[in-house]
């Protein structure tokens, strides 16, 4: 039986292909199966390929959550939506909701809570002010009231992508009622959060 052909890239794509295999083992079987070992096996590569680019597996969790919030912050920034505060709000609950509800984001977030790692990300400031100046761009609202709404939009989030399934299986919803109901929690509570003095 012959070697598969090695596969050349240059650094950039090397990391992404890792990020991309460590985002699917995250998607499909939880941040618990992030281990070096099988990141390196789902990308093609060697463990030392992994260590080179990104340290220990600690370094692969963190950069993982970068590129989801690089990502998500890049989905609301580009959405093609008339320029109304509301309608853009709306659409960026939305991207935000099924962001940690689809793709992992929630237990990789919550992974990196508890395993005290959150401290490291340095991409969460600079991905709310990119949004508020690029999207959302309230001139009259003070930008304190708008990272309240970006805040607690984001904790609403994550609870939907841990919980929700589960709740909704227990209590007898059907699939996707947790996305609706906080998607109408933040649609109505945002306006009178960010007016509130």
């Amino acid at each position: 039986m012959s070697k598969p052909a090695r596969i050349r890239r240059t650094p950039e794509e090397s990391r992404q292909n890792i990020l991309a295999a460590a985002e699917r083992l995250l998607t499909e079987q939880g941040p618990q199966t992030l281990r070096l070992a099988d990141v390196a096996k789902e990308a093609g590569v060697v463990n030392a390929t992994v260590l080179h680019h990104f340290g220990t597996i600690d370094g692969v969790h963190k950069a993982l959550m970068e590129q989801m919030i690089a990502d998500l912050v890049g989905n609301i920034v580009a959405l093609e939506v008339p320029d109304d505060r509301e309608v853009v709000r709306g659409f960026a609950f939305k991207t935000l909701i099924d962001t940690f509800q689809d793709k992992g984001a929630a237990r990789l977030a919550a992974w990196l809570e508890l395993t005290d790692e959150t401290k490291r990300l340095t991409s969460v400031r600079e991905a709310v002010t990119r949004v508020i100046t690029e999207k959302i761009h309230p001139n009259d609202v003070p930008q304190d009231r708008v990272e309240d709404v970006i805040m607690i939009s984001v904790i609403l989030a994550l609870g939907v992508g841990l919980f929700g399934r589960t709740m909704e299986a227990q209590l007898g919803k059907e699939e996707g009622r947790a996305g609706q109901l906080a998607l109408e929690l933040l649609n109505t509570g945002a306006e009178s959060l960010v007016s509130r003095e």
